[in-house]
């Protein structure tokens, strides 16, 4: 077997015109050299992909000018791998037992040179020739696993001055960036990086998925069988659902969870450190296909949960330089539909750019009061108030925003005119870094997968992809999910469209940032998490009660909490035996799935099961199969609603009804005149009107996705072992609304003939309320604690304003009041109680005025009959503010009412007086100068 030496010795004549970054060994962490050579052994041909990986705990490093079979070998073999395989000609892949990608003949791995001896054969185009190494070098374990070596623990990295631990971080980037030639550094701008083999940095994925638990993404291997080390993380309910509990510390426990899974999948090199998540669009638009990943349709509620979410993936605020994951807050801006979404724009709502839409497709037409209120008010707080590490533009939604600073001057051209998001200056420098302070050194934007190269394909906003690239990563993109920085950086730096010095800032800010979760020196309170920390039983409980805690009741006769009475039930529909139809997308593999029949089977002698019908079908071929067994049952139970075949990225639903003939098998259970529960799935809202109305349809439940528990959390509802306080995040709206409203209209305030969006502004006709949601019990509610004034001066409310160095806190998030409340359960049953404070006006700040709007919410837990419990309900001063017609927020003098509930359960009025004083201001739009030509639209018609 052909070998030759490849230790440090042979990589070393490649840096020694480097020599003056090498560092001695006792400012490092190497280990002792070692005279290594791999003793290896062909093993077979495997198709790689693009998802997933077919080693276990893979490393890929490109060996541009050295890679063979051997020189892979001793390569992986020396770091402690014990496979081997090189693909492609330049790339070497290491890890652990081989466990996918499909078994094919050796002649595919033929079709490459190697790029260290042209006579041998390194793989092929997905591809992967794979080794097996017998004496790897030994390497630290936890229970068997193998951890990953931090890089400057691994040679030859580690006699790089990036792995001086005695300098401070930017001198260590800042020499790693002086060793890597100008290709070096654009391959690795993109979401599959390359590293650099002859230095010893191996490449590195950014994506990575995290929604609701460890997702399914290129960057991330979960093992099989399913019950191995790292074959599973915990799978909690979607966003949509946890959102609907309005219980904000059990969304900073699932975070947590989340984060410590997540990272101790990292640590043994089954994923990246970096997640893009969470996901904080508003759900503006009832018809959107990813409003499922959201907590809901209302902004504030959002902050609140962004708040919550954040700290607890990245592991707290204490210490940002040192975290647990990168959470990505996405997607930056105003995105909020799939259809059309590569050809959207948006712009104020006094120009129509005609031209613009037809070359372009639809057109959103986003004003600056919806800007600063709805749209901006997620992205501040994760970027301003907690300290994300990461933020993705949008390749759509913003992605041709309009701005201008003079609405009664026209003749400044240049201060209306239409940039696609990953290339505005306006949201990434101007609002991200100078106004919400996104300028640490480890903060850096990827650009959503295929944003940059849309700028020039899709967007025609340049004459060429060089351009295209050149104008993002100058207006402050530093990572491309996709090829176009790849592929045409080169060029637009030898074109002079961008700088070397500009592409050094944004890989500074990437390797910075893996800095902070101990990339390269694992010196990181995180390092030790491992296999014992996934899917801890804790974690379990937190799932299922997360499941429980985000369904909400929307109807209810009396028939539940369901009778021991009821001896024998059907279990009916397309989600009666449902599965990992429960977790929604962006999930991964869970450790169990427990599906409603299972629940049903475990809590009932006599259950029968029938499928019904599908979600979208039309089919009624399995009608009678079920009817029969509904006959013979004491109690029907049909489980339905919608799913990924109807809603998802890519995809948006036409209509608002339940879809296929779903309706038509409910109709005929009731019509048996027996008891009948309903259960809903789906993240989106369905207009229930035929169900709320048929009296012989005596319950119905929404569980959204309710994710891995979700089979024990439904039927535990329905049996009353847990009671629902959850509430709506989304309006129900009629059917008729998507005649109403076009999907590409995001105005929220209604105007004439338009009802406007949102239950903050919505005129029109709605099925159920923004946060409508029955209980098992009743409640009785009385103020306590300090009363609330009848008036207050403005000016007076910002006395309290601190300042922490040389930050001052933002007006808009210092404390109003407090109020508390006194929760009583006069019923029969414990159950939570979610109390939702609702403010309105009709005379502070600008007409229109909101319905109302949501300042404070919190969630009473397991109040007992007879007992009660106090609810604080903390307002701040920026839940008081509206924006005015500038986009500023403004605290306005009138009179206010504050309500819990939508029945109104407890209110209170109040009284600000004074000058108005704005809060907070929106970003205003600069002059920006291109470095290549663009093509916007600067002759704007005022209508």
């Amino acid at each position: 077997m052909k070998s030759f030496r490849s230790t440090f010795a042979s990589v070393g004549l490649v840096v020694l015109p480097l020599i003056a970054s090498v560092i001695s060994a006792s400012n490092s962490t190497c280990p002792p050299a070692v005279d290594y050579i791999a003793d290896f052994e062909y093993v077979e041909c495997r198709q790689d992909g693009y998802y997933g990986r077919i080693l276990g705990r893979e490393r890929k490093v490109i060996f541009r000018d050295t890679n063979t079979p051997q020189y892979c070998a001793d390569y992986c073999g020396r770091s402690g791998y014990p496979w081997a395989g090189v693909e492609a000609g330049t790339q070497c892949f290491c890890g652990g037992q081989p466990d996918g990608g499909a078994i094919t003949g050796d002649a595919n791995c033929s079709t490459y040179t190697c790029s260290g001896d042209k006579s041998q054969k390194c793989g092929g185009a997905f591809f992967l020739q794979l080794y097996k190494i017998n004496n790897p070098l030994p390497v630290e374990k936890v229970d068997g696993d193998v951890k990953r070596q931090p890089l400057c623990h691994t040679s030859p990295l580690c006699e790089h001055t990036v792995c001086d631990t005695s300098l401070p971080i930017s001198e260590r980037i800042g020499s790693l960036l002086s060793e890597m030639t100008l290709d070096e550094k654009i391959v690795n701008t993109v979401n599959a990086a390359d590293g650099v083999g002859r230095l010893g940095l191996p490449g590195y994925d950014w994506w990575n998925e995290a929604l609701h638990g460890l997702a399914q993404a290129p960057g991330v291997k979960f093992n099989s069988p399913n019950g191995s080390a790292f074959s599973y993380a915990t799978s909690f309910p979607m966003a949509i659902t946890t959102g609907s509990a309005f219980d904000d510390p059990l969304i900073g426990e699932i975070a947590s969870v989340i984060g410590r899974e997540t990272r101790a999948f990292a640590n043994f090199e089954q994923c990246g450190y970096d997640f893009w998540t969470p996901n904080i669009n508003t759900f503006l638009d009832p018809r959107w296909g990813r409003g499922q990943e959201t907590p809901g349709e209302d902004s504030f509620h959002t902050q609140q949960y962004v708040k919550q979410l954040v700290p607890g993936l990245q592991g707290g605020l204490d210490h940002p330089e040192e975290k647990q994951i990168i959470a990505t807050c996405k997607h930056f801006n105003l995105y909020y539909a799939e259809t059309n979404r590569w050809v959207l724009c948006v712009y104020p709502e006094r120009f129509r750019l005609t031209d613009l839409a037809k070359s372009y497709g639809e057109n959103y037409n986003a004003t600056a009061q919806d800007l600063a209120e709805y749209f901006n008010a997620p992205f501040k707080s994760c970027v301003r108030d907690v300290a994300v590490g990461s933020v993705m533009c949008s390749y759509v939604g913003g992605a041709l925003y309009y701005l201008y600073l003079d609405r009664t001057d026209l003749s400044h051209q240049n201060a209306a005119y239409g940039v696609p998001s990953c290339a505005s200056e306006y949201f990434l420098q101007d609002t991200l870094r100078e106004n919400w302070n996104f300028n640490e050194p480890y903060k850096y934007v990827v650009g959503d997968c295929g944003a940059v190269e849309y700028i020039h394909t899709i967007h025609n906003f340049t004459n060429s992809p060089a351009e295209g690239a050149a104008i993002a990563l100058n207006a402050g993109t530093d990572l491309d999910c996709g090829l176009t920085f790849g592929s045409y950086l080169n060029e637009s730096i030898f074109n002079n469209y961008t700088t070397e010095a500009r592409l050094n800032q944004a890989l500074t800010r990437l390797y910075t940032g893996l800095h902070t979760v101990g990339y390269f020196d694992g010196h990181n309170r995180y390092a030790n998490l491992s296999w014992s920390d996934v899917a801890t039983e804790d974690a379990q409980a937190l799932n299922y009660r997360s499941a429980w805690e985000g369904m909400v009741l929307l109807k209810n006769d009396g028939l539940l909490p369901l009778s021991a009475s009821y001896k024998k039930v059907a279990l009916i529909g397309p989600y009666a035996n449902a599965s990992s139809q429960m977790q929604g997308i962006y999930a991964g593999q869970a450790p169990y799935i427990i599906t409603p029949l299972q629940a049903a089977e475990a809590n009932w002698d006599s259950v029968q099961y029938a499928f019904g019908t599908g979600v979208n079908g039309s089919n009624t071929s399995f009608f009678s199969e079920a009817l029969e067994a509904a006959k013979s049952a004491d109690l029907i139970i049909y489980l339905g609603g919608i799913d990924d075949t109807i809603e998802r990225e890519t995809m948006d639903r036409k209509s608002l009804t339940w879809p296929g003939n779903q309706l038509d098998l409910v109709q005929q259970l009731s019509d048996l005149r027996k008891p009948l529960a309903i259960v809903q799935f789906g993240g989106g809202q369905i207009d229930d009107s035929e169900l709320l109305a048929n009296d012989n349809v005596n319950a119905l439940l929404w569980a959204g996705y309710p994710g891995q528990e979700g089979g024990n959390a439904v039927v535990d509802i329905l049996l009353g072992k847990q009671a629902p306080a959850g509430r709506l995040t989304t309006t129900q709206y009629a059917a008729s609304y998507v005649d109403e409203v076009s999907i590409f209209n995001p105005d929220l305030r209604p105007n004439g003939s338009y009802p406007g969006r949102t239950y903050k502004w919505y005129t029109g006709k709605l099925v159920l309320p923004f946060g409508y949601g029955l209980s098992y019990t009743t409640f009785d509610l009385a103020w306590c604690g300090k009363p609330l004034k009848q008036s207050y001066r403005i000016r007076d409310l910002f006395n309290k304003r601190q300042h922490h160095g040389a930050k001052r806190t933002p007006l808009d998030t210092l404390p109003f009041v407090t109020l508390s409340t006194t929760v009583s359960n006069t019923g029969n049953l414990t159950s939570d109680f979610s109390a939702l404070l609702f403010l309105s006006t009709s005379n502070a700040g600008p007409a229109p005025y909101p319905n109302k709007w949501l300042v404070s919410y919190a969630r009473a837990h397991g109040v007992a009959p007879g007992k009660s419990h106090t609810v604080n309900l903390d307002i701040s001063i920026g839940s008081l503010a509206r924006a005015d017609e500038n986009g500023d927020l403004t605290v306005y003098p009138g009179k206010y009412r504050l309500a819990i509930d939508n029945n109104e359960l407890l209110k209170a009025e109040f009284e600000l007086v004074g000058e108005p004083v704005i809060v907070d201001r929106l970003t205003r739009q600069g002059v920006y100068e291109y470095t290549v030509p663009v093509h916007y639209n600067a002759s704007a018609n005022l209508v």
